[in-house]
């Protein structure tokens, strides 16, 4: 004997009910949803971009710091640390608005035997302009290097 036929009976559609009230409703939650989702991807964007930036500055400061300590004079250590900075912000693909390498060599005056350093503070103005933001962030390194405690300083 054959098993009974089954038939699907779909239901008849609402004119006016419930299924054409909602109609759009997925449009609008996505317009709605989009501009805090667009938001935070921008916050992730920036902070990363600022993150990157610090640590290329702290890199450039360790070795900037690092070549003024070697460096025979004051003046010498205050040349080569802008310049290894510079080099080193340029090797990390370090793009600022406007760059400040300020070095401090009051140290190199104490007298032979006496610890002395050397710091580097570097700052960068950092342009979000690309992003559509109209704003700049000042990211900000220092590092210190200590100087040869018994070689010559003049």
């Amino acid at each position: 004997m054959n098993p009974p036929a089954t038939t699907l009976v779909t239901p008849p559609r609402d004119a006016g009910g419930v299924g054409s009230r909602q109609r759009g409703s997925v449009s609008v939650e996505l317009a709605i949803l989009s501009v805090p989702l667009i938001l935070l991807i921008v916050l992730a964007i920036v902070t990363g971009r600022t993150e990157i930036a610090y640590n290329a500055l702290t890199v450039a400061a360790h070795d900037a710091a690092r070549a003024a300590s070697i460096s025979r004079t004051a003046q010498l250590a205050e040349d080569e640390a802008t310049a290894v900075a510079h080099a080193t912000l340029a090797e990390q693909g370090l793009s600022c608005q406007a760059l400040d390498v300020q070095v401090v060599t009051d140290q190199f005056a104490r007298p032979v035997g006496e610890p002395a350093a050397v710091t580097v503070t570097i700052s960068c103005d950092l342009n979000f302009g690309d992003l559509g933001l109209g704003f700049t962030r000042q990211v900000e390194a220092t590092f210190a290097s200590p100087i040869d405690t018994f070689r010559g300083r003049a």
